[in-house]
């Protein structure tokens, strides 16, 4: 994975540290790890960012940052990774996760007929948490997973690469160096039979 993106996309730790507002959390966001950006903590992170965006509650990247700072993850990319979920994107993908526990349950899905006084919103939530929240702890699991093993496969599948790269460059190198040693060398034979 190229560190350069990850580390153009997250913000400076300085800026972090001298923030006012995060003054009181300064013993717990100075460790290093946090900052890091290696092929284990971008992989911790994503997970977790992923994890957390599945929560049905408004403080997810809360939770993704003491998460983060807990597993000792990249913070600024765990948080980061949370804001997949927008007021634009939670609905479906709540609903999602909503219809997917109904049917692991085998539930008749009660947001179908949503009525829009407060007693029917009451009744409709009281009996829509279960599958709200199987749903939702499948898909992160799911999605967590699936960003755990996919960085770990692609920065795999990276370090390959330029390794190859590496390796062709150093056999262009070596032949002509080769090339360049043999046309001396006949430089050379053509000079001595001259002479």
């Amino acid at each position: 994975m190229p560190k350069h993106l990850f580390k153009k996309l997250a913000p400076h730790p300085d800026v972090i540290r001298n923030n006012r507002f995060l003054r009181p959390l300064a013993a717990y966001i100075h460790s290093p790890w946090l900052w890091h950006f290696n092929r284990h903590n971008v992989a911790n992170a994503l997970a977790i960012g992923l994890f957390c965006m599945w929560l049905p509650i408004p403080t997810q990247s809360v939770v993704a940052a003491m998460l983060a700072i807990l597993l000792r993850a990249n913070l600024p990319l765990s948080v980061l990774a949370v804001f997949i979920t927008n007021p634009i994107t939670m609905p479906p993908m709540f609903y999602f996760a909503y219809r997917l526990g109904c049917a692991l349950l085998s539930v008749d899905p009660a947001l179908n007929h949503l009525g829009m006084s407060f007693e029917a919103i009451w009744n409709t939530l009281t009996h829509s948490w279960k599958p709200l929240l199987l749903g939702c702890l499948i898909l992160s699991m799911i999605s967590s997973l699936t960003a755990y093993f996919s960085v770990h496969l692609f920065w795999r599948l990276h370090i390959i690469q330029r390794i190859k790269e590496r390796k062709t460059r150093h056999q262009l190198r070596k032949s002509k160096k080769q090339q360049n040693t043999q046309t001396q060398l006949k430089t050379i034979n053509k000079n001595t039979r001259v002479a």
